[in-house]
């Protein structure tokens, strides 16, 4: 029977992928989990027991989703938005770096789901205010929320899904991942640079007025600073991110709908609540690979490799589960990851090297890794899209080089 598993997982990644008649990613999920557990390959027990292992990663979620809607609609965004036009002084290259390093910051403390959720309207209102045209603009969103997304471990929820309750010290981290991450920051931007040279030669137009910035506005602002410090010292000591963000989430929307005397229902409307289903569904199908036994078994021949050489299995683990997340996603993929690490007993440099292959791979595709698919639920909140061959065309040449130097960076 574990065929027809393998089946029902390969078929439900598809359509996560691909979206057959425009369905939600979060049903082609959902169904194939149903079906997992209702056609006896999985017993329901094993479902649930997956669906709270991603308890950490709901609550981050909502959380982030709850800033995000606060600040928009508290006009938060179209403050930022004029004051990053402003700073451009007119030039489009000035204004595409400004926004590359804000998301690099905003992507180290607050993840790269974030970036994704906060920060791409907020880019969409820069473009619009400048009379840009917007996907140069919002492709940085996309690419520096995985590019950046291992220079501290609260970067991106798939680092605690990996290394699970294995996290090593954030200086220990920084020790293994900052060149790295150094590395793969620039390699992005520099690929960017020469994808975008066309739309970045011209100007933009910075003569608009600054608007004041709304008191709820400056709620939402303080709210989210708040959470980044939040985050980092919930990092520090080692706590899980998840109930921290989703309590600050929560803290800001009801002082802002307090003091506006407003209530929930607007706010909760404008979230786009599907992704916690996709990502339960997800957890399910990979729960349901594990009860085939192919994760031991690819945990033990891993391992059997890393006896022989731990730089080549290194090199080989992270550069095959980068290509893999884009197969899979990166939530799943770094999930079966993890089961494997902890299965295999691997060397740290082969574990260091899945989780770049996991967060960085994904810049490849569309559908890599939950952020993009956030990033995506995003820009077409804003009338824009992008298929998948769009977005493939650009990560073909931002992926390799990116995740070849951060490994060698790694593997120094």
């Amino acid at each position: 029977m574990h065929w027809l598993t393998w089946l029902v997982v390969i078929v439900a990644t598809a359509g996560v992928i691909i979206r057959p008649w425009r369905l939600p990613e979060a049903v082609w999920a959902v169904t194939g989990a149903i079906i997992l557990v209702a056609g006896g390959l999985l017993p329901w027990r094993h479902a649930l027991q997956a669906v709270g292992r991603g308890t950490d990663v709901y609550l981050f979620l909502t959380g982030m989703m709850l800033l995000s809607e606060v600040a928009r609609r508290e006009g938060l965004f179209d403050w930022l938005a004029a004051f990053a036009v402003r700073r451009s002084g007119g030039s489009a290259r000035r204004l595409f770096l400004l926004i590359y390093g804000v998301g690099t910051v905003v992507t180290a403390f607050l993840s790269n789901d974030a970036t994704a959720v906060v920060m791409t309207p907020a880019v969409f209102a820069v473009a619009s205010k400048a009379r840009a045209e917007p996907l140069p603009y919002l492709f940085v969103c996309a690419f520096i929320a995985n590019a950046a997304s291992f220079i501290l471990p609260i970067s991106n929820p798939a680092n605690l899904v990996l290394y699970a309750s294995h996290m090593p010290p954030l200086f220990t981290w920084l020790g293994h991942f900052l060149l790295p991450s150094v590395l793969s920051v620039a390699a992005t931007l520099g690929a960017l640079l020469l994808i975008e040279r066309r739309h970045l030669a011209g100007t933009v137009d910075a003569e608009i007025e600054q608007p004041a910035l709304p008191p709820g506005g400056l709620v939402a602002a303080i709210g989210i600073g708040l959470t980044a410090v939040l985050l980092l010292a919930a990092s520090t000591a080692d706590v899980q991110l998840g109930l921290p963000t989703a309590v600050a989430g929560v803290a800001t929307a009801l002082v802002v709908l307090w003091r506006n005397r407003e209530a929930p229902w607007a706010t909760l409307r404008g979230i786009s609540w599907l992704v916690l289903p996709l990502v339960g569904g997800l957890f399910v199908l990979v729960e349901g690979l594990r009860d085939t036994g192919s994760i031991a078994a690819l945990a033990h021949w891993l391992h059997a490799q890393a006896e022989h050489s731990v730089q080549a299995t290194a090199w080989g683990a992270g550069i095959v589960l980068a290509l893999v997340c884009n197969v899979m996603n990166n939530l799943p993929a770094g999930l079966v990851a993890s089961s494997t690490v902890t299965a295999g007993h691997l060397p740290q440099p082969v574990t260091d090297a899945l989780l770049i292959g996991v967060d960085l791979g994904p810049n490849l595709s569309i559908t890599g890794s939950l952020a993009t698919i956030l990033w995506l639920t995003a820009i077409r909140r804003e009338g824009e899209d992008v298929t998948f061959l769009t977005f493939l065309a650009r990560g073909a040449m931002v992926m390799p080089p990116a995740l070849l130097l951060a490994l060698a960076g790694l593997l120094r």
